[in-house]
């Protein structure tokens, strides 16, 4: 069980993906704290999304909907693996039926990377851990600062 328990299941909880070929990072928020913290990061067998682990996050934090970091180049036009995080955002919705919310995500493992390594400094190989579900908490927390809230 990953659940913090101040992160209670509402009905406003979203997943956040920081999708890479190799690792997909994972964070959980609600609308109503508008707070997001880190989950885990989960490989990616032979360059697929590992759909069982993901499907398990789904069935205990039952997100009503997701939220997937984007990545383009500075002057908006798509990089190498654009395609593949649409891709992804395509298929999350079809798996699971609930809306998927694009994310610029155009420095979020860099900010990641700086801010463990730099502020925290956490070691080349525990960064290489983590930094994925960080990044994730960083696309998803971006996200739910721009939402507006009714409590």
């Amino acid at each position: 069980m990953h659940k913090d328990p101040l992160m209670r299941q509402t009905q406003d909880t979203f997943l956040g993906f920081d999708f890479g070929t190799k690792k997909i990072g994972v964070a959980v928020g609600q609308l109503t704290t508008a707070t997001a913290n880190s989950l885990q990061t989960l490989r990616s067998p032979n360059e697929a999304p590992n759909w069982q682990a993901i499907q398990g996050l789904v069935k205990e934090w039952q997100p009503v909907g997701f939220v997937v970091g984007i990545s383009r180049q500075h002057d908006g036009t798509d990089n190498p693996v654009t395609p593949r995080m649409l891709k992804f955002c395509r298929q999350l919705n079809g798996r699971f039926n609930l809306p998927v919310h694009q994310q610029d995500e155009m420095l979020s493992t860099f900010e990641a990377k700086q801010l463990l390594f730099d502020d925290v400094h956490v070691n080349a190989t525990k960064l290489w851990a983590v930094q994925d579900e960080l990044a994730a908490q960083l696309i998803l927390q971006t996200w739910l600062n721009g939402q507006e809230r009714t409590v």
